[in-house]
């Protein structure tokens, strides 16, 4: 493990990373500002799940198969362009809710089906993106001190150590959008604010199936 300041720094990274607006953060503030905090923070733990699952896939050299072949990295990165694509029509062709009914809307997703799909949602948001599998490579080992015996070991506590601080973060980010949607305006705009993160996510599964592998992965192929 890297020493204090070392650790520190990496702490402090991982936090100003996952304040960085992307697909995740998209998801959870969309899904506060539609049913809630709760349903936000669900959201928001469907992601870290599914960044356990890169940091484990890493630590056992599925990543790294994913960071030397084009064809690996080619497969999850139409499969995860498809459903950001998916999420993002999805909500262009939502139909708009009355303000009257979004407490409504906001209780009927408290249901433990409903949180589920939610929760599901983002674990999917994040497994399918194989750009999380890459930056896990790139940025854990960076904090793995020199001449550490079990590298494979300090890397999921690393990992580990980053998801956990992105709870908070990604909470936080959830209880904003959930205050702003109590907002009269915000409440009145809400099928706006659907169409702009249908756009978003549409934007965001093109600039992901448009994305050629890194140089590295090219050069294994």
């Amino acid at each position: 493990m890297p020493d204090l300041p070392h650790l520190l720094a990496f702490i402090a990274a991982g936090w100003l990373l996952n304040l960085t607006p992307g697909p995740d953060v998209l998801y959870v503030v969309t899904n506060s500002l539609r049913s809630g905090a709760r349903a936000g923070i669900m959201a928001g733990l469907g992601i870290t799940t599914g960044c356990f699952v890169h940091v484990f896939a890493a630590a056992i050299g599925v990543g790294t198969l994913m960071a030397t072949s084009v064809g690996a990295f080619t497969v999850l990165k139409y499969i995860g362009a498809a459903y950001l694509l998916y999420l993002g029509v999805r909500m262009l062709m939502s139909r708009a809710t009355p303000p009257a009914d979004l407490d409504a809307a906001a209780a009927a997703v408290s249901g433990e089906r409903s949180l589920k799909a939610i929760f599901v949602g983002g674990f999917w948001t994040n497994v399918l993106n194989p750009k999380v599998a890459l930056f896990f490579l790139a940025f854990v080992p960076q904090f793995i001190a020199p001449g550490t015996g079990n590298t494979a070991l300090a890397f999921v506590l690393l990992g580990v150590l980053f998801n956990l601080n992105a709870v908070p973060v990604n909470v936080g980010w959830a209880l904003a959008a959930g205050w702003m949607a109590r907002r009269s305006a915000v409440r009145k705009g809400m099928h706006w604010l659907d169409r702009a993160a249908g756009v978003l996510f549409i934007g965001f599964g093109l600039k992901l199936a448009f994305t050629d592998a890194p140089a590295a992965v090219r050069v294994g192929r």
